[in-house]
């Protein structure tokens, strides 16, 4: 069974950027190396800030949907209570 990452980056400018992959490593990779989103490639480097997992592509898109349509503060206190 593959496991699903939904996850959270903090962009050299410090915007967030969300998103879903089956390898957290290799996808930070790409975006460093600006490959994986138009967004991040101007903003470079990017840092993996939080993550989750989920058992399926469906259920990681949705998660992904509700994380993007959270404010800045949503977010930025989610990320403060996974560290915690």
């Amino acid at each position: 069974m593959k496991t699903f990452y939904v996850y959270v980056l903090i962009c050299s400018d410090g915007t967030l950027y969300t998103g879903y992959t089956t390898s957290i490593e290799d996808r930070l990779k790409k975006h460093n190396l600006g490959l994986a989103s138009k967004y991040t490639r101007t903003r470079l480097p990017v840092k993996l800030v939080y993550y989750e997992t989920t058992a399926s592509k469906s259920l990681a898109m949705q998660r992904e949907y509700v994380i993007k349509r959270m404010s800045r503060t949503e977010k930025l206190a989610l990320i403060s209570q996974e560290s915690e």
